[in-house]
C-alpha cells in the first residue's frame, strides 16, 4: 500500500512539473516583428543582439581567431550587407525597422568547412569554407541562410525549445523514480529538437533565396553551396535525416529548386 502511494505521488510531481514546463514555454510567445511568425522566444531582440556581442569574441578565439586579411574580411563583410540591406528595404516598405546588428566575419580555421550565426546578427565563415567556394554568389548562399536563421530567432527559439523540453525530461525521472526514464525522456527530446533543427535549416535556405534574387546574385549558386557541403562531410547527397540536425542534401536542393521558382516570378 505505501509503495502503491508513493508512485501515485511521483506521478502527481511530474504532472505538475511536466504543467510547469508547458505553461512556462507557451508563456513566452512572442509575434517576430520581422516575419510575423508566432514564436516561443524567451528574451527580446535586444537582448539577442546583446548576448550575440558578448558571445562573438570566444566564438572566434575557438576557431583560431579572425582570418588575418582586411581584404578577405571585407569582401564578405560587403556581400552580407548587400543581403542586409536588400532585407531592410523589404522592411521600410512595411513601415518595420530592424532590431538587429548584423556583422559579418571570416574565422581563420582553415579545417573546418562551416559558417554559423549567433542570436542578433554576429555571422561567422570559417576559412575552411570559404576557399572551397567559386563564386560571390555562392558566398551569398552562405550568408544569405546564416541571416534567414538570425531573422527568423531560431537560436533564441531553440533556447526556449531546450529549456521546455529539459523540464519534461524531469518531469519524467519524478514521475518515474529512475535515471533511466530521464535518458530516455532526454533521448526523445534531443530527437524533437533534431527536427526542429531541420525545420530551421529549411526556412533559412528560403530566406537565403529570396533575398539573393532580390540583391542580383544568382539562387542556383545555393544548390552549388549544397553540393559543397555535401562533399565536404563525405559526398552523401541522401543521406539519413533521422539523427541529423540538417536535412539531407538531396532534399534541401529540390526545396531550394521550389524556392526559385516561387521568388523569380
Amino acid at each position: 500500500m505505501r509503495r502503491s502511494s508513493g508512485l501515485k505521488m511521483r506521478f502527481i510531481l511530474g504532472l505538475i512539473m511536466a504543467g510547469i514546463a508547458l505553461i512556462s514555454y507557451y508563456g513566452k510567445t512572442q509575434t517576430n516583428p520581422l516575419t510575423g511568425e508566432k514564436q516561443q522566444v524567451g528574451m527580446s531582440p535586444e537582448q539577442e543582439v546583446a548576448m550575440g556581442l558578448q558571445s562573438a569574441p570566444q566564438m572566434a578565439q575557438e576557431y583560431g581567431g579572425l582570418y588575418p586579411d582586411n581584404a578577405i574580411q571585407n569582401q564578405v563583410k560587403t556581400v552580407g550587407n548587400k543581403l542586409v540591406n536588400s532585407f531592410e528595404e523589404t522592411l521600410q516598405s512595411a513601415g518595420v525597422n530592424n532590431p538587429y546588428r548584423f556583422d559579418f566575419h571570416v574565422l581563420r580555421d582553415p579545417q573546418t568547412v562551416n559558417a554559423f550565426a549567433l542570436p542578433g546578427g554576429q555571422i561567422f565563415i570559417t576559412a575552411g569554407l570559404l576557399s572551397r567556394l567559386k563564386s560571390e554568389d555562392q558566398l551569398a548562399g552562405v550568408l544569405g541562410h546564416e541571416i534567414g536563421h538570425v531573422i527568423h530567432r531560431h537560436s533564441a527559439q531553440q533556447m526556449a525549445k531546450g529549456e521546455f523540453y529539459q523540464g519534461l525530461a524531469g518531469a519524467a525521472t519524478a514521475a518515474s523514480g529512475s535515471q533511466s526514464g530521464a535518458q530516455i525522456a532526454s533521448y526523445v527530446a534531443q530527437i524533437k529538437m533534431m527536427k526542429f533543427g531541420r525545420d530551421d535549416e529549411l526556412q533559412s535556405d528560403e530566406f537565403g533565396v529570396r533575398y539573393m534574387i532580390q540583391s542580383g546574385y544568382q539562387p542556383e549558386s545555393m544548390i552549388e553551396v549544397m553540393e559543397i557541403l555535401a562533399e565536404a562531410s563525405g559526398g552523401d547527397m541522401n543521406r539519413d535525416e533521422f539523427m541529423s540536425s540538417h536535412p539531407s542534401p538531396a532534399n534541401r536542393i529540390s526545396k531550394i529548386h521550389e524556392h526559385i521558382q516561387t521568388y523569380s516570378r
